[in-house]
């Protein structure tokens, strides 16, 4: 547990250390919350919920939008930048298990997610009055379900990419196109149906109704679906990234 906990330390430091990272992670999404909530404000569309409105919805959205950023642009980079630099290869000559290396970076990841998820809260409470309708045990589920799916769909770009520049690019390639038409930047329900059906492919798109449904009060049961979904990329992600994973 104490190599644990410096390797968590350490790894914290690094991400932080990386202007970009911190950026798409905790400032980017907030930015769009703010400019989204300018041009749409929040009183409730009967389009989206009887309830709550355009800003209410957009905050579970970005959550998955956040989600992305760091399983996509944050683990691919630093994981193939490690390898690159050698930094991986010493640790495998250490006494260092690989499952202790891991779980301090899944940690990490996962960490910088949720207080990027709680900043965007914060910011959307403050400014915009934000509604919740949910459970908030049910939403931290969903969170980390998502999360764990995603990054394991990241730590298999990771193991594939030579480089940290190749696995910034494929990582990018697979961000942007799901961040504007899964939902997660603009409502599905304001969409055109074409825009909808090519959504349905996107993995992201998934995550965006999960936790858009348990943010206005809809059971686990009730997406069970997506919840399947899910668990399925954790499931292949984990075997895929397991079988390619390289420390050089």
């Amino acid at each position: 547990m104490r190599v644990l906990g410096k390797l968590i330390f350490v790894q914290t430091k690094l991400f932080l250390r990386e202007p970009a990272a911190f950026f798409f992670t905790l400032i980017f999404p907030a930015l769009l919350l703010i400019l989204f909530g300018a041009i749409f404000g929040n009183t409730p569309d009967p389009r989206l919920h009887s309830t709550l409105g355009y800003i209410d919805y957009e905050v579970p959205g970005l959550a998955a939008v956040i989600i992305a950023t760091v399983a996509l642009m944050s683990v691919p980079v630093a994981v193939a930048g490690e390898r690159e630099k050698q930094i991986l290869r010493r640790y495998r000559a250490t006494p260092l298990r690989p499952a202790t290396y891991l779980t301090a970076t899944n940690c990490v990841y996962f960490g910088m997610a949720l207080m990027g998820m709680f900043f965007l809260i914060v910011v959307a409470k403050v400014f915009f009055g934000l509604r919740f309708e949910g459970n908030w045990l049910s939403v931290l589920g969903g969170f980390t379900l998502s999360a764990l799916a995603f990054f394991s769909v990241g730590y298999v770009v990771a193991s594939l990419s030579p480089t940290a520049r190749v696995a910034q690019v494929i990582g990018q390639l697979a961000f942007f196109p799901m961040m504007f038409l899964s939902g997660a930047a603009f409502p599905a329900q304001i969409m055109p149906a074409n825009v909808r059906r090519v959504s349905e492919a996107l993995p992201l798109t998934y995550v965006v109704r999960l936790l858009q449904g348990l943010w206005s009060g809809d059971a686990l049961g009730g997406h069970l679906p997506e919840i399947g979904i899910l668990v399925a990329m954790v499931l292949v992600g984990t075997f895929v990234s397991s079988r390619t994973f390289r420390w050089e």
